[in-house]
């Protein structure tokens, strides 16, 4: 063989053992999403909550894939079309794939309306707006630049912010 053909045989075994790398690595990382992650291909521009659809705002969304590639996704919504009770409890959309725990708080994969009370609780409601639980949320007055949702990965667990106030979960086993 000619040094070409050796070059060109090496260059395409090192760019495939590369692509599975990256491809491996991709598939079995485990990430905190930011809301340039989030596309409308896996959460809604639109979501249902008690009677009504409400625009997300994209701009403000969070979330988490898991390495088995499940998905806990958070989105500020428009509540203005919402009653003066539900808007003070509903800020955003909450959608998991898998069980979680929040704060002791055990939560099934589905859909939710969520949002934080005073910046000192957290609630939690079923799309028919029906309070599940409510635990007390934490404030973290370091935040440098508090933006209105994020979710930052914090040491094998995850926080979900709404400004400074957040509350802790897990995926649960």
């Amino acid at each position: 063989m000619n040094r070409s053909t050796i070059l060109t045989k090496l260059t395409v075994v090192i760019f495939t053992v590369l692509l599975f790398a990256v491809a491996g690595a991709a598939a079995g990382t485990e990430t905190a999403l930011k809301a340039s992650d989030i596309t409308s291909k896996i959460f809604p521009e639109q979501v249902f909550f008690r009677g009504q659809v409400a625009p997300v705002q994209m701009r403000n969304t969070g979330g988490v894939r898991f390495s088995d590639d499940m998905f806990v996704l958070a989105g500020m919504v428009d509540s203005s079309g919402y009653s003066t009770a539900i808007r003070q409890k509903y800020q955003a959309y909450f959608i998991s794939e898998v069980p979680l725990e929040i704060s002791g708080q055990k939560l099934p994969p589905g859909a939710y309306g969520i949002g934080f009370i005073s910046g000192e609780k957290f609630i939690v409601m079923d799309l028919g707006a029906h309070d599940l639980f409510e635990v007390d949320s934490s404030k973290d007055s370091g935040m440098k630049r508090p933006v209105p949702l994020q979710v930052v990965s914090s040491g094998g667990k995850y926080r979900l912010y709404a400004g400074r106030s957040f509350v802790e979960f897990a995926r649960a086993q």
